[in-house]
């Protein structure tokens, strides 16, 4: 089984500025994840616990940070567009806690990933740790 998450990490959070996304944001950062980035629209600028900065998209954080995985906590109506969102900026692995995503726009999302280096872990799963690592 390959090591997907390693000290060279830089995660960005897709939803960083929610409940959901800062308290898993939080408790990533307590046990030493590398947090590079966050993106919320409209928020771009600001700073996620006065340490994290925020963007407004996943490639303004790419090509700010070199974040080379992110973390989705974003409503399921939005969730297979973020998804997509950082196929797109080219992020190596995408990882998507949220649930209750439409099948269909899965569908779509599985179809618009072939071909591209993103993995996608998810949707609907507890995150993703390596123990001692990240």
């Amino acid at each position: 089984m390959s090591v997907l998450v390693d000290k060279n990490t830089r995660l960005v959070v897709q939803g960083i500025t929610g409940s959901a996304g800062g308290f898993h944001t939080r408790q990533c950062m307590e046990y030493g994840t590398n947090v590079v980035a966050g993106v919320t629209p409209g928020k771009g600028g600001q700073k996620f616990d006065d340490k994290v900065p925020v963007f407004d998209t996943v490639a303004e954080a790419r090509a700010q940070t070199g974040c080379n995985v992110s973390m989705i906590f974003v409503p399921a109506a939005g969730a297979a567009d973020s998804i997509l969102e950082a196929v797109d900026a080219d992020v190596e692995l995408v990882v998507c806690i949220t649930e209750g995503i439409p099948v269909m726009d899965m569908m779509r999302v599985k179809a618009q990933m072939a071909g591209t280096k993103s993995r996608l872990i998810g949707p609907n799963c507890p995150g993703i740790i390596t123990p001692g690592a990240a």
